[in-house]
């Protein structure tokens, strides 16, 4: 059977593909999609309306599954969906990028995780998302309810962090890099010799140096034309040729991307990425 790039065999069914590295360090892409996900309500694009499964793309999520454990980068609206698609059984920490609803709204589904890691889930995040989140899911911080019988909510320890400085999470240093997503600060994350640099239209010039010597970079890429908070596909491939990373996986996809015709197009080194894409580093 022939095989298409990414590892779904041509006109067959969706699989998951492995791409070599440490078998106990993965990244797998919960999600790929822009905000309105892939299809888009409404829309009849031949995207849109594709029979090719990495054509369907839920809001933009990873999970790092890590020596000590699974770390979550985001909770969309899908989170559960993505979870339970990948037989996820277990999130032991998150972290976040940033505020918006397409990386956020799914953080009621993690009332559920303190059952199976014994307390609290850690919560990696900058002062501003902390705000949000207390915003956003009041309910969960009304003193008590957490004790209230029959009633589940997120238990959260959030923990600040700051563009620049490395943490250590579930055994793992990882350092957090400021990114620009228009006028909004975000922050991207690295792992070793892997950086997830999801929504972000500019890297900053100082942060720059904490993006060289990768062996895998995830960017994104949301459209062939500009946009005012996100990276074009020619301004994510310029990023590449500037920073130089061994494999690079471009994601936050809009219906602009049929994947198989972009993929064709892309340099041997660059991948569209695709729900349920699984990568080691």
């Amino acid at each position: 059977m022939s095989t298409a790039i990414g590892g779904v065999p041509a006109g067959g069914k969706r699989r998951l593909s492995e791409f070599a590295g440490d078998p106990n360090r993965r990244l797998t892409f919960l999600g790929t999609g822009t905000s309105t996900g892939v299809p888009m309500i409404g829309c009849d694009c031949p995207v849109c309306t594709s029979k090719d499964p990495r054509n369907q793309r839920t809001r933009p999520s990873v999970l790092l599954s890590l020596e000590g454990g699974n770390l979550l980068i985001d909770t969309t609206p899908e989170m559960r969906l993505q979870l339970l698609r990948e037989r996820v059984r277990h999130v032991h920490a998150i972290a976040f990028t940033h505020h918006h609803a397409d990386h956020l709204f799914g953080l009621d589904d993690a009332r559920l995780f303190p059952r199976w890691i014994g307390g609290p889930v850690p919560v990696y995040c900058e002062q501003d998302t902390e705000d949000c989140i207390r915003r956003v899911f009041h309910y969960a911080f009304r003193e008590g309810t957490d004790r209230m019988p029959g009633v589940f909510v997120p238990r959260l320890h959030f923990i600040r962090i700051e563009p620049g400085v490395a943490f250590e999470v579930l055994g793992e240093q990882v350092l957090p890099i400021r990114l620009e997503h228009g006028p909004f600060g975000v922050l991207g994350y690295r792992f070793g010799s892997l950086a997830y640099c999801t929504d972000v239209s500019r890297i900053p010039d100082a942060s720059r140096p904490m993006l060289e010597g990768l062996d895998v970079l995830v960017l994104d890429a949301l459209r062939h034309e500009p946009h005012p908070t996100h990276f074009s596909l020619s301004e994510a491939l310029a990023v590449v040729a500037s920073l130089q990373p061994r494999r690079t996986f471009l994601t936050h996809l809009s219906h602009s991307f049929d994947h198989g015709t972009t993929q064709a197009t892309l340099p041997e080194n660059v991948w569209l990425a695709y729900d349920g894409l699984s990568v080691e580093f």
